[in-house]
């Protein structure tokens, strides 16, 4: 029960600043109807609780699987055994992920079914799996980490020569959002087991990084291939699908109960399957431990119906109107700077930045302090939501214009950085593009696009999340830089 009001805690001093955002903003540039603001907080409310209920479940159960299925690999060492389970737990794990969810619904609304929630989940979770599996052999075959990430966004930047517009802003989105709350902490476990199998310390500390970042890529490949291989003549839908057509209150919340829970229920199932199976042929669990991974499992099934039916029902929706009302002002420059502020506090809040920060400190041994690398990382984030909102304005400015020359700046420093800071600069952008982007401040920027004479929802509103995925790329990494440098000068200083 303690652990579960820590999660609550934690959950609830993510969510607070955009509260008194949305508060701020309502009483003073963009007020919103008194029935929307209520959907809103009782949206707050299913978002806390379930949020905190999902984490807790995932601590319990699907962490924990994470582990077993990492040492079933360990115990084998078989490389084939490596492929194969990537293969397999990589997708049914994307599956059932709560951001790639909000994504993929966000999408299908826009596009009026024409990219379906399901083939997007579905084609984003073979991507997944296959570069987890890419990220598994890199670390058995002593592959480098920034060979690897060359090579792939080599594949990416000639793959998005052929990509329509609307595609590349989704495909960078999708790769930002699978690197959420129940993707990554079983990816990490799984990354330390397949490290273990070197039984080399320094080659443990190293590889536990960067594999996040390589199977995020795996998301951007696949809905490009999608594109090229499936070409949609359009994608417009109608802008207007992002308001709910309610004027009740809680009508959209029990109307979409049923849906998400059948939904979760099926993304979930999978999992439960091979928990069973491998029980009965390998874990051999004792009865208590068996069931507590099964409460994990269920604890993350009802967390995740809350949360997605608060998302849905009541949360984006107003993160959606305020977009749309303060880009409908007079001056388009206060869209910027409300996407600035929410950018900065909302990686703030994010507590998984948290433990990122404290990371760095430890492996530096203190010489980069946390509150230089969360001061980075905000600073970050809210210039990557303010370009967002720039780029919604000025037609003139793509998406692509920002994320080359960023993604060439962060390619570029692997070359001089340490390489623990660079897996842990390319793992961080998953941190950053955590549930509040993945929801309030996608929502946001898709309701400022809707506002915008000549913006388009689709290719303008998308690529916030891949945007704020980009950020800590070159901030973590410049202060990888800087860590050297000190270094450097403090073994130059004992020469002396």
């Amino acid at each position: 029960m303690f652990v579960l009001v820590q999660k609550l805690k934690e959950v609830l001093y993510s969510v607070l600043p955009i509260i008194l955002i949305v508060f701020l903003l309502h009483f003073t540039i963009a007020p919103l109807e008194s029935s929307l603001l209520i959907r809103f907080l009782l949206g707050v409310i299913l978002v806390i609780i379930g949020l905190a209920i999902f984490l807790f479940g995932v601590d319990i159960g699907i962490t924990p699987i994470g582990t077993l299925m990492g040492n079933v690999i360990t115990k084998s060492n078989r490389f084939w055994v490596v492929g194969v389970s990537a293969l397999v737990l990589g997708f049914f794990i994307s599956i059932a992920e709560p951001d790639l969810h909000v994504l993929a619904r966000q999408v299908e609304l826009l596009t009026t079914g024409k990219l379906s929630f399901y083939s997007l989940v579905i084609v984003v979770s073979i991507g997944i799996a296959v570069f987890l599996t890419i990220g598994f052999l890199r670390i058995l075959f002593h592959v480098s980490f920034n060979t690897v990430l060359l090579i792939s966004y080599s594949i990416v930047f000639l793959l998005a020569l052929f990509t329509s517009k609307e595609f590349f802003a989704i495909s960078f989105d999708a790769s930002g959002a699978t690197t959420g709350a129940l993707t990554v902490p079983f990816i990490l476990t799984m990354a330390i087991s397949v490290s273990a199998m070197e039984k080399n310390i320094h080659s443990l500390e190293q590889d536990s990084f960067g594999l996040v970042a390589i199977t995020s890529i795996g998301a951007i490949v696949s809905v490009m291939m999608m594109s090229i291989l499936n070409p949609v003549q359009s994608l417009g839908g109608n802008p207007d699908m992002l308001i709910n057509q309610y004027n009740s209150i809680l009508v959209p919340f029990v109307s979409k109960l049923p849906k998400f829970a059948l939904e979760i229920a099926l993304a979930l199932l999978p999992v439960l399957i091979v928990f069973v199976l491998f029980q009965y042929f390998s874990f051999k669990l004792t009865a208590k431990q068996f069931n507590k991974v099964l409460k994990g499992i269920l604890y993350t099934f009802l967390g995740l119906v809350l949360l997605m039916v608060g998302i849905n029902a009541g949360f984006m929706e107003v993160g959606s109107m305020v977009g749309f009302r303060v880009a409908s002002l007079e001056s388009k420059w206060f869209v910027v700077l409300i996407g600035f502020i929410l950018g900065l506090v909302t990686i703030l809040a994010e507590p998984a930045v948290h433990i990122l920060t404290d990371q760095v400190e430890n492996v530096t041994s203190g010489f980069i302090k946390r509150k230089l690398v969360l001061m980075a990382l905000s600073i970050g984030v809210g210039l990557a939501v303010a370009l967002s909102m720039l780029r919604i304005i000025h037609h003139g400015l793509e998406l692509w214009h920002l994320l080359l020359p960023g993604y060439i700046i962060s390619l570029w420093l692997t070359f001089f950085v340490p390489n623990l800071f660079v897996g842990i600069a390319f793992d961080s952008g998953g941190v950053a593009s955590g549930p509040m982007t993945a929801t309030f401040v996608l929502a946001f920027a898709q309701g400022a696009a809707r506002a915008i004479k000549g913006a388009d929802v689709l290719t303008d509103g998308f690529g916030v999340i891949a945007m704020v995925a980009l950020t800590p790329l070159i901030t973590i990494q410049l202060l990888g830089f800087l860590y050297k440098m000190i270094l450097s000068r403090g073994g130059s200083k004992k020469n002396d």
